[in-house]
């Protein structure tokens, strides 16, 4: 089988670039080699510390010849045209092409033929433009060279079926060597192909090519290691895929670590080894708590089962702890409630204030959340007023990612009630979809009061996610109210809670900061203002300035219906019942999705479908009458107008319907409004087949058919808007 090895070797390749990379080597050389007219079966990529290869299989030796025909301008069509042409078809003289003729006449066309050529030498070609235009994340160049990589180049190893493919790249040469392991098997070693260089490389170079294999090996072997010795290994993904970037032959050791250091919060051990020392936690499994050791992957075979690699990694452990000692001990000295002085001096945005601003929002908008999750009022606002205070602390200084983790553990050491400290930690709570969300209530509330704020913060002052961008994560703030919404049946409203002063919070914050920063600008402005028509005070400026509240508010709940369709989407419901369904003015998310839902189940019956048909054909006879009436047919039919009998049953049926169906909306039984629905099928059906609503001659009983399908098209509107369903 025809095949292609391509490998580049450099200094080490940072881990977290290193599987993007393999995948764009494989795209990038795939596309050209296709469009270059090569096909091939399989590409496959390989990557690690030091190396970026590529394996190509069935790729053919020679491209296919290709003979094109180019239509182009009609015969006698202007010089330029013509130009234009021959350019575009490489015709040196327009007597090259050859002429057609069609129904309008005579035009030219130009006949290319495009020999094959030697995969060698278009490898020659498109690989040395791979490298220079490939796209590291960051790269470098070094010594007089004009490449840019992620590291200096050292060598290139290129082979089709056996044979160098010549060519050069900043003076590195493309050959059939390459090189092992630095300590255990530097090579140089030649290879005459992916099977040998495979073989070669694990065997006397000592590396394992394939990253899959390689985290294999590391997980396989911390699991033995650890229960060997009676141990637990705490699994860590992220590690894994970052280790395993990091070691060509994985050996993975045992250490122990002063068991003193186990008195600090576990998240800080875990989070110092994994953030700094790349190790692995390990835990007692009779107890379930960290055990003073640690598993880490060196990367080479010691003579001595690797006892002083293990015991020099425990020494830099010592020294982290250490430090994160200290700082353990220097924010229990400060207190968590003394930390909370420092939250003026951080700006959380210049145009809604300082974090303190924002915990001071927070703290009332929790209070007010409270009764309807179900917490206490005084400890959600203690806890919104206490879950900012560790951002000033000297261990989340060091260690951003245990915001909130903690502060947790500061308000347990200030006495607070265990619920309070839960709601401090879990605050942020969910940070991605596959976070958790909140589970106590005063969490509940401080996380949904914080999220709110932020969204409707960032709406006021038109700071909205565009496109893909989404600086402030408001996206992920919004599924997260969502989440805890529909996880804990809270019925609340959004935009009653937006009017519950939070925005006048807001407001008054984002007005006092602008007065303040830009006096003299606004003091100007109200100036010329004054002049040009009265008195116009500054803050009537920056109320303008502001932007109308009422269209802010339906913008940031057409956001939350966005988000809502993403999350029920993402459940297998259909985005437009949601559309259905939020038409109504509706802003319970809980009963929005209740209505979704029952909806839902109503369609896809057979009495929903059809009713759903009767209503499509209602509103479209509907449109085109009032349109050309230039008036609407809302309102009661005249019971005396009604002459055929399907039209005094579907009159019956739609009265009786609509009580039913206004009680269980009233109820919130949507289960039973979309039931009363099913009996309008038959009188409908019989409606449509027998009744003619645009009869001729007689326009008062016309109109007052058009009022009776009006009524129908009404009768639906209660439950949800049927003009948004798609078929």
């Amino acid at each position: 089988m025809s095949q292609l090895l391509l490998e580049l070797l450099s200094e080490e390749i940072p881990a977290r670039m290193q599987a993007r990379a393999g995948e764009d080597l494989a795209r990038l050389l795939g596309d050209r080699l296709k469009e270059a007219g090569f096909a091939f079966e399989k590409i496959t990529p390989y990557v690690g510390p030091r190396r970026l290869a590529v394996v190509v299989d069935g790729l053919p030796a020679r491209s296919q010849d290709v003979s094109e025909e180019r239509k182009g301008p009609r015969v006698g069509a202007p010089e330029k045209a013509l130009e234009g042409f021959m350019r575009g078809a490489g015709l040196s003289s327009i007597e090259e092409a050859q002429t057609r003729e069609d129904k309008k006449g005579a035009y030219y066309v130009a006949v290319i033929e495009r020999p094959g050529r030697d995969v060698q030498d278009v490898l020659a070609e498109i690989v040395p433009d791979i490298v220079r235009k490939f796209p590291w994340p960051k790269s470098m160049r070094w010594g007089d060279g004009h490449l840019r990589w992620v590291r200096p180049l050292q060598r290139i190893l290129c082979l089709y079926d056996g044979a160098v493919v010549n060519f050069e790249i900043d003076g590195v040469e493309s050959g059939n060597v390459t090189e092992g392991h630095r300590m255990m098997g530097r090579g140089p070693f030649l290879v005459s192909s992916f099977h040998a260089y495979r073989n070669t490389l694990q065997s006397e170079g000592h590396v394992l090519l394939d990253r899959e294999e390689r985290k294999r090996v590391i997980a396989e072997d911390a699991a033995k290691v650890c229960k060997e010795a009676g141990l637990e290994l705490v699994e860590d993904h992220g590690l894994l895929e970052e280790v395993a970037g990091l070691a060509e032959w994985p050996v993975v050791l045992l250490g122990e670590m002063d068991p003193a250091f186990l008195d600090l919060p576990p998240e800080v051990i875990r989070l110092s080894m994994r953030t700094h020392q790349k190790y692995f936690a390990v835990r007692d499994p009779k107890t379930g708590a960290l055990a003073p050791n640690f598993v880490v992957v060196a990367n080479q075979l010691a003579d001595d089962g690797g006892k002083a690699i293990a015991a020099g990694n425990a020494r830099v452990l010592s020294a982290r702890l250490n430090d994160a000692r200290f700082f353990w001990d220097e924010d229990l000295k400060r207190g968590l409630a003394e930390m909370g002085e420092g939250l003026s001096d951080i700006v959380f945005h210049q145009k809604l204030g300082t974090v303190a601003d924002k915990v001071g929002r927070v703290a009332a908008l929790a209070r007010e959340l409270a009764p309807k999750v179900g917490a206490d009022p005084d400890a959600a606002e203690r806890a919104a007023r206490l879950a900012k205070n560790d951002l000033t602390s000297e261990m989340v200084g060091e260690f951003p990612e245990l915001q909130g983790v903690m502060g947790r553990y500061y308000a347990l050491e200030l006495g607070e009630d265990a619920a309070i400290a839960d709601a401090v930690r879990d605050h942020y709570k969910p940070q991605g979809p596959a976070d958790a969300v909140p589970s106590e209530p005063v969490a509940v509330a401080v996380a949904l009061a914080d999220k709110l704020d932020t969204l409707v913060g960032f709406w006021a002052i038109d700071e909205k996610p565009t496109g893909s961008g989404d600086p402030y994560a408001l996206r992920r703030a919004a599924l997260g109210v969502i989440r805890m919404l529909l996880r804990f049946d809270i019925r609340l409203q959004l935009t009653a809670i937006e009017t519950a002063e939070i925005w006048d919070r807001i407001l008054s914050q984002i007005i006092g900061l602008a007065k303040a920063k830009y006096s003299e600008q606004f003091r100007q402005v109200a100036l010329h203002a004054e002049r040009a028509q009265g008195v116009f005070s500054s803050d009537d400026i920056l109320k303008e300035w502001a932007g109308s509240i009422k269209a802010k508010r339906r913008d940031l709940l057409a956001f939350f219906a966005d988000r809502l369709k993403v999350h029920l989407r993402d459940e297998g419901h259909r985005h437009d019942l949601v559309d259905a369904v939020f038409a109504l003015g509706e802003d319970d998310l809980v009963l929005i999705v209740k209505r979704v839902e029952a909806l839902g189940r109503f369609l896809d019956s057979e009495d929903g479908k059809n009713l759903l048909a009767g209503y499509t054909r209602a509103t479209n006879i509907l449109r085109i009458e009032e349109k050309k009436d230039g008036k609407s047919y809302a309102g009661k039919p005249d019971g005396r107008r009604l002459k055929e009998a399907e039209e005094k049953d579907l009159n019956a049926a739609l009265n009786e319907a609509r009580k039913k169906v206004d009680a269980a909306v009233k109820r919130e039984d949507f289960e039973a409004a979309m039931a009363a629905l099913a009996p309008l099928r038959p009188a409908v059906d019989a409606f449509f087949d027998r009744v003619t609503v645009n009869v001729d001659g007689d326009d008062a009983l016309r109109q007052n058919r058009l009022m009776l399908l009006s009524q129908f098209r009404d009768a639906l509107s209660a439950v949800a808007d049927f003009s948004k369903i798609e078929g």
